[in-house]
């Protein structure tokens, strides 16, 4: 039974070493060919020419929120969609109305959202 596991486990220790090396590739052709030379500039925290004039730290509107999870929603909606799809004829008349009460359910959130103004920008 656990050898059936050997080519996951084979497969995720070549990963974690090639992104290791990586890495260090990375640091060290940073380090030799890089200017690192730091100085007061380099090592502020806004490089983009200006200095702040705001907090960093303001209050977002909840609606950015409300559409980010309708489309975590959606997208798990279709997500759920395609091995539905592929075992269709396999599971037949059940899993066809099984599908059909889940999409009701994210049709009725869907409406349910758009009625409350969820979705209007002004």
């Amino acid at each position: 039974m656990l050898e059936n596991y050997l080519p996951v486990l084979i497969f995720i220790v070549i990963g974690l070493g090639v992104g290791a090396v990586m890495i260090a590739l990375g640091f060290s052709l940073s380090y030799f060919t890089g200017n690192v030379k730091p100085d007061a500039e380099k090592n502020s925290p806004y490089e983009c020419g200006f200095e702040a004039f705001e907090d960093s730290r303001l209050k977002f509107d909840v609606r950015y929120y409300l559409v980010a999870i309708l489309f975590i929603i959606f997208d798990l909606e279709i997500a759920f969609l395609f091995p539905w799809a592929v075992v269709l004829d396999e599971i037949g008349l059940f899993g066809y109305i099984a599908m059909v009460i889940f999409l009701g359910i994210l049709v009725i959130g869907f409406i349910y959202e758009w009625m409350k103004g969820a979705l209007e920008w002004e």
